[in-house]
């Protein structure tokens, strides 16, 4: 993993569980790439991802995002999720790309891609986000 602002954290049980990791950002154009792994568990009957996991790699690309955008002053809750599955996740690496299309005081709007380790893409996602002060995130 890449130097940055999460240097200064432990990683969220969450995020261990989804393989996360840090690939590359530029804070300044607001934008982030990370890898996640899918293992065995997260299938479904039919041998895929299961949606909710594709959904939590999409919400987990936006969220550092802006975490990576504010120099850690800000970590995002999320207000609404819109998810669109393009084809199916077949375990193994994926790469998330986040981007902020536009932030406020204290709103952020954002967008993700999720493709597969062939570059292929199986899902987007755009979401609002509340900006949350990263000294609350204890409280």
């Amino acid at each position: 993993m890449i130097a940055s602002v999460f240097d200064n954290y432990d990683l969220p049980p969450c995020a261990c569980h989804l393989g996360w990791s840090l690939l590359d950002y530029d804070a300044a154009q607001g934008w982030a790439r990370l890898a996640f792994e899918a293992r065995r568990e997260f299938l479904n009957p039919a041998g895929f991802v299961q949606g909710g996991f594709v959904t939590a790699m999409l919400d987990d690309t936006m969220g550092p995002t802006v975490m990576l955008a504010t120099g850690g002053r800000f970590f995002t809750a999320t207000v609404s999720l819109n998810v669109q599955f393009v084809a199916p996740a077949r375990r193994g690496r994926f790469i998330g790309e986040g981007r902020i299309v536009s932030r406020g005081k204290t709103i952020a709007f954002l967008q993700a891609g999720l493709s597969d380790a062939d570059g292929q893409l199986v899902a987007t996602a755009t979401c609002s986000a509340r900006l949350v002060p990263v000294e609350k995130i204890a409280a």
